[in-house]
């Protein structure tokens, strides 16, 4: 499927009732710094260069972040400090990103190279999707897999978003070594030639940026991997 026909396919998904219920209320009652913003409050489709290498996978829209702002990695804070402008920072770097930051969706930025997805493509409450929620969404990452037939590596920022690649993975045919493949910041899994590798990183969330654990020259370590894997020979 066409990347661009998969879009619409996840804007109109309403397979996850509790999901679209919260996306929704949020938009209606808004957050106060956004209050005169036309929220989203939809499922948010991928964004980036569909002849990308490398696909960065996160866990799910931010409420007030691509749930506000319809596009993935978008508009949670303006002091540098929310995941969106941390990780542009970060591509902006590597020469990935055209800008530093990541706001609003007709911001103008521009990814090269990059695609960045969600294994859930709803805001959850509490920023925790439920399992079945997860899986539901799972065929999305499939089609984006499909489609992205340049794909040599996956970022998976975050545990949940690496085991899920690990259980589409599964799916997909890879046979997964016992004990199964654990979330290291740095670490890569390989899973065959015909499959992109699996690169685990720390999310870049205020959580985990404010206090160190994760700081800019580790994402930027993080990238440099990548990049050193892209100029490898295939595994």
């Amino acid at each position: 499927m066409p990347l661009a026909k998969l879009e619409q396919e996840i804007i109109s998904c309403v397979r996850c009732p509790r999901l679209i219920a919260y996306c929704h209320a949020v938009a209606r009652k808004k957050k106060a710094m956004y209050r005169e913003d036309d929220y989203w409050g939809k499922p948010v489709p991928g964004f980036g260069d569909h002849d990308a290498r490398i696909l960065i996978v996160g866990l799910a829209p931010a409420a007030h972040g691509a749930n506000r702002t319809g596009r993935m990695f978008t508009g949670d804070g303006t002091d540098g400090m929310g995941a969106a402008d941390f990780l542009a920072a970060a591509l902006h770097r590597a020469g990935y990103a055209n800008m530093p930051i990541s706001r609003h969706k007709d911001d103008g930025l521009m990814l090269r190279d990059v695609f960045m997805t969600a294994i859930a493509r709803c805001a959850p409450p509490g920023n925790k999707p439920l399992r079945d929620e997860i899986m539901r969404c799972a065929r999305f990452l499939h089609t984006e897999l499909d489609s992205l037939q340049n794909l040599r590596i996956i970022i998976a920022v975050g545990k949940m978003a690496f085991d899920q690649m690990l259980t589409v993975f599964s799916e997909r045919g890879v046979t997964l070594p016992r004990p199964k493949p654990r979330f290291v910041h740095g670490d890569i899994f390989k899973p065959g030639e015909e499959h992109p590798l699996l690169l685990g990183s720390y999310h870049p969330s205020r959580q985990n940026t404010q206090t160190g654990r994760l700081t800019p020259g580790m994402l930027d370590d993080i990238i440099k991997i990548a990049q050193h894997n892209l100029s490898s020979p295939r595994h």
